[in-house]
C-alpha cells in the first residue's frame, strides 16, 4: 500500500555536498525523526541529529582534525554512526568505516593509509583498534560512543561537552570543495592489499540523484541500516539517500535480526543481497511444509499458478485470463496477508545485488507479489549502476543503467561505466588507478556483460574469474556457486574449483544457522 502523500522532490538533491544537503533537510523536516531504533528504544529528530552532529564537530575541531584528515569509524549500525560521520564531513575531514571483522593488522593498514588522527568506536570492538593502536603513532585519540572510556580514551560525550566555542558549522560547510573527499571505501583486498576507492561529494550527490529516475519516495520514507557501513551499499542506501530524501533510518544493531526488523518499519526501499533472500524463501518453504493439509495445498496450488503467470509474463506471452484470476484470487486470499505479515506490504522497491541472484529465487518471490529486482553497482561507481526499475523488471538481468550513467562493453565483453558518480581513484595506487580509468573517463568494472535490445544489462562473471576447463569451455564459477547455495538451506557458501581441469568441483560450507 502505497503513500497517499504525493512525493515532492526534496531541495536536498540541489545541494553540491553532503553536509550542505543534510542541512536543507533539517530545514524541511526539522522535528519528524531521523535515525531510530527498534521499537523507538532511540529516537533523534532531523533538529535533534543536526545539534549532535554540530556539537561532536566542534568537539573534534577542538582534538585539532582538520579539513583532510581521516577519522575512521569502528561501530556497528547505531544512531552514533550517523552522527560521527555527518560531524566529520562538516568539519571537512574524510570519515570511512572499518569492517567490524577486521584485524588489529588490518586495522592498522586502512587507519594508516587513510591517515586517520581519529578513530571513534564502541565498546564491544574497542579491543582490536586498541590493539593497532600502538603502531599509529598518527592516531592521536579514540572515541568510545558507548559506556566509560578506557584510560587513553575518550567518551562521546565528553567531546560533545568540550568542542571549540569558534567552531562554525554553517562556515565550514560553506567552504567545502564538491571535488573533497567524503569517504574511503577499502575493497576486499582478495588479490593484494585492500584498494581505498576515493568519493567525493559530487560523486555521492550524483548518485542519490540517480535514484529519482527509479523511485519516488513518499515523505514518510522509511529504510533499515543493517548492511556494514564500509560496504558502499550501506553508506548509498541507509545513509546518503536518507539525508539527501529525508528518510527515516532505524538502526539494526544484529544483522541476523534483519527480518523480525521489517514487520515493524515497514520499509519503503528494502536491499538485501542474495543470500537474505534463499533464507527467506527457505524459512517460507519450511513454514508451508509444516501447515495443516488444508492450508498447504492452497498455498502450493496459488504459488504454483502464480509462477506460471510469472513466466509468462517474463517470456512476454500472454495470460490467459482464468489464470490471471486464479492468481487474483490467490494473492487476495494468502499472499497479500503474507506480504503484511513480512513487512513488505508498503515497499515501492525491492532489490538484490552484490552476488547473482539464482533466477528460481527471484521467481519465487515475483509469486509471492513480492517482485525483487537485481541491480548492480561498485565501490568504485559510489553504488551506483544499473537497476531493474519497479514494474519493469526483467528476472535474470540487472537491468538498464540509472539516469546519468553511461555503459558500453568492450571488445572483449567486459562492462565499461562511465557518469558523475565514477571514482577519482585508488588511494596511493596511482597504477591501479590508470588500470581502472582510461583517458576518456570510462571505468573498467572488471565484469563480464551483455547487454540485450532494450538496455538491460546481465552480468556473466568477473573477467578475472571466469573458468575454463581442459576442454576449453567457458564457465561462469558465481553462476555455478549461486546455483550450488539455492540448491538447500543448509548451503551456505560454495567454491567452485575447475580452472584447466577435466571436471569441476566444489568446496562446500554448512551454513551455521541452519545446520545445527
Amino acid at each position: 500500500m502505497e503513500s497517499t502523500t504525493a512525493p515532492r522532490r526534496p531541495r536536498a538533491l540541489d545541494a553540491a555536498t553532503v553536509p550542505a544537503a543534510f542541512r536543507l533537510t533539517v530545514e524541511d523536516k526539522p522535528d519528524e525523526i531521523a535515525v531510530r531504533t527498534q521499537a523507538g528504544a532511540i529516537e533523534w529528530t532531523w533538529a535533534e541529529l543536526r545539534d549532535r552532529v554540530d556539537a561532536l564537530a566542534a568537539g573534534l575541531a577542538k582534538l585539532g582534525v582538520r579539513p583532510g584528515d581521516g577519522v575512521a569509524l569502528l561501530l556497528s549500525n547505531r544512531p552514533e554512526f550517523h552522527q560521527a560521520d555527518l560531524a566529520a564531513m562538516t568539519l571537512g575531514a574524510t570519515p570511512f568505516s572499518v569492517y567490524n571483522t577486521y584485524a588489529p593488522e588490518q586495522i592498522r593498514y586502512v587507519v594508516s593509509d587513510a591517515e586517520a588522527t581519529v578513530l571513534v568506536a564502541e565498546q564491544a570492538l574497542l579491543a582490536g583498534a586498541l590493539a593497532a593502536r600502538s603502531e599509529l603513532p598518527q592516531l592521536r585519540h579514540v572515541i568510545v560512543v558507548d559506556g566509560e572510556a578506557p584510560e587513553g580514551c575518550l567518551a562521546l560525550a565528553d567531546v560533545m561537552a568540550d568542542g571549540d566555542p569558534d567552531f562554525d558549522p554553517e562556515t565550514s560547510i560553506a567552504a567545502l570543495d564538491p571535488e573533497g573527499l567524503v569517504t574511503l571505501i577499502y575493497t576486499s583486498g582478495t588479490t593484494g592489499p585492500p584498494k581505498g576507492v576515493q568519493l567525493c561529494h559530487r560523486n555521492v550527490m550524483a548518485t542519490v540523484r540517480t535514484v529519482t529516475s527509479v523511485i519516488e519516495f513518499p515523505p514518510d520514507g522509511r529504510v533499515i541500516s543493517w548492511l556494514p557501513a564500509a560496504h558502499i551499499a550501506e553508506r548509498s542506501a541507509h545513509h546518503y539517500l536518507p539525508i539527501a530524501f529525508g528518510l527515516q533510518v532505524t538502526c539494526c544493531h544484529e544483522p541476523r535480526q534483519i527480518i523480525a526488523y521489517l514487520p515493524e518499519v515497514r520499509p519503503s526501499w528494502f536491499f538485501a543481497v542474495p543470500r537474505i533472500w534463499e533464507k527467506l524463501r527457505a524459512g517460507l518453504e519450511a513454514m508451508v511444509a509444516g501447515l495443516p493439509d488444508e492450508q498447504r495445498e492452497p498455498w502450493r496450488e496459488g504459488h504454483a499458478a502464480a509462477l506460471r503467470k510469472v513466466r509468462l509474463e517474463q517470456a512476454g506471452e500472454p495470460v490467459p485470463a482464468e489464470l490471471a484470476e486464479a492468481v487474483a484470487r490467490g494473492d487476495e486470499q494468502i499472499f497479500a496477508p503474507l506480504r503484511v505479515q513480512l513487512g513488505f506490504d508498503q515497499a515501492l522497491a525491492i532489490n538484490v545485488g552484490a552476488a547473482p541472484t539464482p533466477v528460481e529465487v527471484l521467481e519465487f518471490f515475483h509469486a509471492l507479489g513480492i517482485p525483487v529486482g537485481e541491480l548492480w553497482g561498485m565501490s568504485e561507481t559510489t553504488g551506483a549502476g544499473c537497476v531493474n526499475p519497479p514494474g519493469r523488471i526483467k528476472i535474470g538481468t540487472v537491468g538498464p543503467p540509472t539516469a546519468g550513467v553511461e555503459v558500453r562493453l568492450a571488445d572483449d565483453g567486459e562492462l565499461l561505466m562511465r557518469g558523475e558518480m565514477v571514482m577519482l581513484g585508488y588511494r596511493n595506487m596511482p597504477e591501479e588507478t590508470a588500470a581502472a580509468l582510461d583517458a576518456d573517463g570510462w571505468l573498467h568494472t572488471g565484469d563480464i556483460a551483455t547487454i540485450d535490445e532494450d538496455g538491460y544489462v546481465s552480468i556473466v562473471d568477473r573477467k578475472k574469474e571466469i573458468i575454463i576447463n581442459a576442454a576449453g569451455k567457458n564457465m561462469s564459477p558465481a553462476n555455478i556457486e549461486a546455483r550450488v547455495k539455492s540448491a538447500s538451506p543448509l548451503i551456505g557458501q560454495a567454491a567452485v574449483i575447475g580452472d584447466r581441469r577435466p571436471y569441476v568441483t566444489a568446496l562446500i560450507v554448512l551454513d551455521a544457522d541452519f545446520a545445527p
